[in-house]
């Protein structure tokens, strides 16, 4: 009996999904392979299929990955193409059916490695309830003279998170994501960084960290966790998932996160602020266009699997419309354009159609194969800043040093 196993990202929308999606893939044709879905964060889905060689050892049949780290699988030719088994089954509607923004992190030299799965982008998540209460309106614009409105700046941002920071009513300002795994924080960074006008990379494509820019992006994220009137109290420790459940548990006013924890806590039974969720762009320096960040997951063939073929049935299955609106409607992002302009789905969650807008403004952070490794050394200037009293530029410099060391 051959036995499939799949890597998958740990959140529980998506394991209810996978499981869904495998039944009725059972259902439609009659196979007698078996499938193990395994669950992990992401620290432990990195070490699994890169420190531990799972994407090449035969461990997987399956895998989730992120576009953070497609770069690095590819240099080790450690997953494999698809182009033989598109060619052969080509996915329903066929490559066109996704936006070419959620297909090119995949592709390298032509050859497609992966078919999308899971949808970002970043964006402003809040409690439209609170901002539309008159009695929030009133007491607002008692306090601070102005309207309670969606921010469109970071001191509007700061201001409206301290407004609604109340403890005692286990309410807070605002949620970030600060535990460090290479990821939440670099992101935060990033998009503090692009919404002031700065730019990862110099004209040369070189990391170029030390910048007024990424000083006062610096600066702000550290006031943000050391002025303890603004944030959530474990921001410190969660992760994206922990912040999208505090904010789905009713326990954030907005937060800057991934879209797809808006549709969730707007549609999940269990959600305290079911029906009560709206999204807006990322706030910006005054002047500038707001920033986005696209990344996303995707589904891919390790190398090291023996069941290569049996592995991309499930896939192709697993892409379809269907089954790609069945992921929004279970609390994931789909990532077919049918799915974004879906009638039902924009019924359920009615900012659906903003994920257009939101892709036109986002941006990619940089394909490097080494990226992960860069990553963390960023996560580790920004947790740096976070906890201690090192002036930014000093910080920026250190990162800036180490990176340098890497080429």
């Amino acid at each position: 009996m051959v036995k499939l196993r799949f890597a998958v990202r740990k959140f529980d929308p998506f394991e209810r999904h996978l499981e869904a999606c495998w039944e009725a893939y059972q259902q439609s044709t009659g196979t007698a392979v078996e499938m193990e879905f395994v669950p992990m964060d992401l620290e432990e889905l990195y070490s699994s299929l890169f420190e531990n060689k799972g994407l090449q050892n035969g461990d997987w049949d399956l895998v989730h990955l992120n576009t953070d780290w497609l770069a690095e699988a590819h240099q080790h030719n450690s997953i494999h193409a698809l182009d033989r088994f598109v060619d052969e089954k080509l996915p329903e509607g066929g490559l066109t059916a996704w936006a070419p923004s959620l297909m090119g992190m995949q592709t390298f030299n032509g050859a497609l490695y992966g078919l999308p799965f899971h949808d970002g982008p970043e964006c402003l998540v809040y409690r439209k309830d609170l901002f539309e209460a008159e009695i929030e309106k009133q007491h607002f614009s008692e306090k601070y003279g102005r309207a309670l409105a969606v921010p469109r700046n970071w001191e509007e941002f700061l201001r409206i998170a301290q407004f609604f920071n109340r403890p005692k009513e286990n309410l807070y300002g605002s949620v970030f994501a600060g535990y460090p795994d290479g990821h939440n924080a670099v992101f935060d960074f990033c998009l503090q960084l692009w919404s002031r006008g700065g730019e990862l990379q110099d004209a040369d494509g070189k990391l170029a960290l030390v910048q007024h820019a990424a000083i006062e992006a610096l600066d702000f994220y550290r006031n943000l966790f050391q002025t303890a009137d603004a944030l959530h109290p474990k921001s410190l420790t969660y992760e994206s998932v922990q912040a999208g459940a505090a904010f789905a548990r009713g326990e954030v006013a907005m937060m800057v996160n991934w879209f797809g924890f808006a549709s969730w806590a707007q549609i999940d039974k269990e959600s305290a602020v079911r029906g009560k969720v709206d999204v807006a762009a990322i706030p910006a320096q005054e002047g500038l266009e707001p920033a986005s960040l696209n990344v996303y997951w995707v589904y891919a063939l390790p190398t090291g699997s023996a069941h290569k073929a049996l592995a991309y049935d499930f896939l192709n299955f697993a892409v379809s419309a269907v089954q790609d609106k069945n992921l929004t409607l279970a609390g994931g992002v789909g990532c077919r354009r049918s799915t974004w302009a879906d009638a039902e789905i924009n019924q359920q969650i009615h900012f659906y159609g903003k994920l257009e807008s939101l892709h036109a403004s986002a941006k990619t952070l940089p394909r490097l194969a080494n990226w992960p490794v860069i990553a963390h050394i960023i996560d580790e200037m920004v947790n740096l800043a976070v906890q201690t009293a090192r002036p930014s530029e000093e910080l920026l410099q250190e990162a800036q040093t180490k990176i340098n060391l890497l080429t």
